[in-house]
């Protein structure tokens, strides 16, 4: 609501509140507002208040009639926005926990636990009480001639989505996911269909929970569905169930009963690619009762989300790592699938892990939470031997799948075609003339990594983070995939204008270039971040492998994110030494999550899978004990090293990150940072050494780690270290960070 708080008000009894904004400050703002007024100021409200040349959207944390500042400069308020708090009680208390969990400012950490556009000072949507959702309807159903129904078989798929409507008008979201935006829009043109707005009952979604048909459960799975559903209070889970266990079975019969009994579901998967069949499966099992939440969705789609979640108007949200945010009226249950996956963890800005911030919420609320993995992180596995967590396994595949063989493949002498080996090429054909799909991993987009002039040495690299330049010969460029900037491809050397260049590596674009003239016959396939842009791409790629239309897959990390390849036989992983000889002390787990994960893939249905790793190590024992013994016995190995070495999940880390154009600046501001660490004798600290990427976009990067037994010591330090760093002269003109419990340092 707008406040008349003129000059000609001033004489009006003041009261003032306090706001928490969205700036890199680590204190709230005191405005004024008419005293009258005290009652509907709540704390969790938003209001716009004047900052400097511009007026931000706070939230309240607190009214009083007096105040400690000068009272002639404070500002008055510009307007109360919400009748009602927007932020409950509970989410008032998460994002207090968060920002002392994650020493950051509280202002930020509300804004980014809000939608877009219910943060923006222009925004029409401010308002959030109402909540209309546009629905697909027949025109006018009873006057279609039979004229207009020959017309409409001419598009099938027109024609497909005018029956659907015939049935029943279907939510506009779901009729474009089902029959594609030019489908709908072409039945509109035509005049056969228009939208209609409808707003929702609160409450109302359990009617419409269709509860399909259960799978029979074997019988881990049915000690692990019956363990949870007899959880009457908060209770951790780690579900470790090995690639195609049937850990999402698992997942469809416990929130079963928590839905049954009015209260919601948040699920977390890692990535958008994982979503769409996910979703498909949650829809099969319980209806239109599910709404989705990831980066690709509109403004105006996530504040519908965001607004179905806190008016209590859908069951079920399936989102990535933000969802954990949303404001859920009945909270009844929260699930983390994938938990081990790395996308869970925010790398820039508030730095938080989805994972972590899920399990605050389930003790808050005194919720069930389950992390699944096949893979589960050591931070999870320590909990669960720990006793912290409830442990429940699942150690054979559903139904009558196997688990792939593994085996090691020595490279040494072996002349590489595309960076796949002789033997390997053999492989791949007698697979694909059995009918069934192969799959190739390497963790490099682009035709290759580098452009090497044979002539002079010289690397075409990127001026602005001295770093190679990777060739694309789809787009006919080179790019720097630490800034994002390109070049056009070129044929002689900048240096010593030789035209005797050539490429050196291997990525996917070349492995799927060679192989798709090698084996002509079959469809080869890349997926990656380059192959998969577009909102919709990346999902009609998996339909169709999953259709089989595509019989060769090359791909990165996306291809090991938990997807069902049911005649993927034969799983072939490039460039393993990569990750033996990081300076990451976290790289033989990821090296291990990475293999098994991928390893998954293969094999899921009655056909056995074969899974080779590519090594000039062959005899490394972080390759040996993986393959030979599997992830489980190589985690819990992996856990008595980090004990040995007092390293997390047994210490407790934080990272102060620093960039800046000038290293002299960064090491000075450093230096700064390490004698204030050294004040404290309980914290042990190594730094600054370079980043991982060590130069972007014209800044170096630095990093100084500090290291702790105790959590809430190491906490209570880095906090006063902030705030000393904060004053110092050099912090303004510092890009600079604190990262709680880095997962890299890269």
């Amino acid at each position: 609501m707008s406040l008349s708080h003129s000059k000609t008000s001033k004489q009006a009894t003041l009261a003032y509140v306090q706001v928490a904004l969205p700036v890199p400050l680590h204190r709230m703002f005191a405005y004024s507002f008419d005293a009258k007024d005290i009652q509907i100021f709540q704390k969790g409200c938003r209001v716009v208040v004047p900052f400097g040349k511009k007026n931000l959207v706070g939230i309240i944390t607190g009214t009083a009639h007096t105040t400690d500042y000068e009272v002639a400069k404070i500002k008055s308020v510009v307007e109360l926005i919400d009748n009602e708090p927007i932020f409950s009680p509970s989410m008032i208390t998460l994002a207090k926990w968060i920002a002392d969990f994650y020493i950051y400012p509280l202002g930020e950490v509300y804004a980014g636990m809000l939608p877009v556009l219910l943060r923006k000072v222009s925004s029409e949507t401010l308002k959030t009480t109402s909540v209309e959702l546009p629905l697909l309807a027949l025109l006018h159903a009873n006057k279609v001639t039979k004229e207009d129904v020959i017309k409409l078989h001419k598009s099938k798929r027109q024609y497909g989505l005018f029956q659907a409507l015939q049935a029943q008008p279907l939510l506009l979201k779901q009729a474009k996911s089902d029959f594609s935006p030019a489908i709908v829009k072409g039945l509109i043109d035509k005049a056969y269909a228009h939208i209609e707005q409808t707003v929702p009952e609160q409450g109302l979604w359990p009617t419409h929970i269709v509860l399909g048909e259960k799978k029979r459960a074997n019988p881990e799975q049915a000690i692990a569905i019956a363990s949870i559903n007899q959880a009457s209070e908060f209770t951790a889970f780690l579900l470790e169930g090995v690639t195609g266990s049937g850990k999402t079975e698992v997942y469809l019969q416990v929130i079963e009963e928590v839905l049954l009994q009015g209260n919601q579901v948040l699920i977390l998967v890692p990535e958008i690619g994982l979503t769409p069949q996910t979703v498909r499966r949650f829809q099969q099992r319980f209806g239109d009762i599910v709404a989705v939440w990831h980066s690709a969705l509109t403004d105006h789609e996530r504040l519908l989300v965001w607004q179905q979640a806190k008016y209590n108007q859908i069951g079920i949200i399936i989102g990535t790592r933000s969802a954990v945010f949303l404001p859920l009226a009945k909270p009844g249950m929260i699930i983390v699938d994938e938990e081990h996956d790395e996308s869970f963890k925010q790398q820039d800005t508030l730095r938080y892990h989805a994972r972590d911030v899920a399990a605050y919420r389930a003790m808050q609320a005194n919720i069930s939470l389950v992390l699944g993995s096949a893979t589960p992180s050591l931070e999870s596995l320590h909990n669960a031997l720990s006793h912290k967590f409830r442990h429940l396994t699942l150690k054979q595949r559903a139904g009558s799948a196997s688990l792939p063989t593994q085996h090691l493949l020595d490279l040494t002498g072996v002349p590489l075609e595309a960076g796949i080996a002789p033997s390997m090429l053999v492989r791949i054909e007698q697979q694909l003339k059995q009918g069934n799909q192969v799959l190739v991993y390497v963790n490099r987009r682009g035709y290759a990594p580098a452009l090497i002039c044979k002539q002079c040495g010289h690397v075409e690299s990127c001026i602005d983070c001295d770093n190679p330049f990777t060739v694309h010969l789809s787009t006919h460029n080179l790019q720097c995939h630490r800034c994002g900037q390109y070049q056009d491809y070129i044929h002689k050397c900048r240096k010593c204008h030789s035209g005797n260049i050539t490429t050196q590596g291997t990525g996917t674009e070349q492995i799927q270039d060679m192989l798709a003239k090698r084996f002509a016959d079959f469809s080869c396939v890349r997926i990656d971040s380059d192959s998969t842009r577009g909102k919709r791409k990346l999902n009609e790629l998996l339909t169709a492998i999953g259709e089989n239309k595509h019989q060769l897959l090359v791909g990165t990390q996306i291809l090991s994110k938990g997807h069902h390849f049911p005649n993927v036989t034969l799983a072939i992983i490039l460039n393993v030494d990569s990750f033996l000889f990081s300076s990451d002390f976290r790289a033989p787990e990821k090296l291990a999550q990475l293999v098994t994960q991928f390893s998954g893939r293969a094999g899921r249905a009655n056909k056995p899978g074969e899974v080779w790793l590519q090594s000039y190590q062959v005899g490394h024992p972080l390759l040996q004990d993986l393959v030979n013994n599997g992830y489980e016995q190589f985690s819990r190995l992996l856990l008595q090293e980090r004990n040995s070495a007092n390293l997390p999940p047994l210490a407790w880390q934080v990272a102060l990150r620093v960039e800046h154009s000038d290293r002299a600046l960064i090491m000075s501001f450093m230096q700064y940072a390490n004698q204030l660490l050294a004040q404290f004798s309980q914290l042990t600290f190594v730094g600054p050494f370079p980043a991982g990427v060590e130069k972007k976009q014209t800044r170096f990067r630095f990093i100084t780690v500090a290291q702790g037994s105790s959590h809430k010591y190491v906490n209570k330090a880095m906090t006063q270290v902030k705030q000393a760093l904060s004053q110092h002269k050099l912090a303004p003109k510092m890009r600079w960070s604190i990262d709680v419990m880095p997962t890299d340092f890269s």
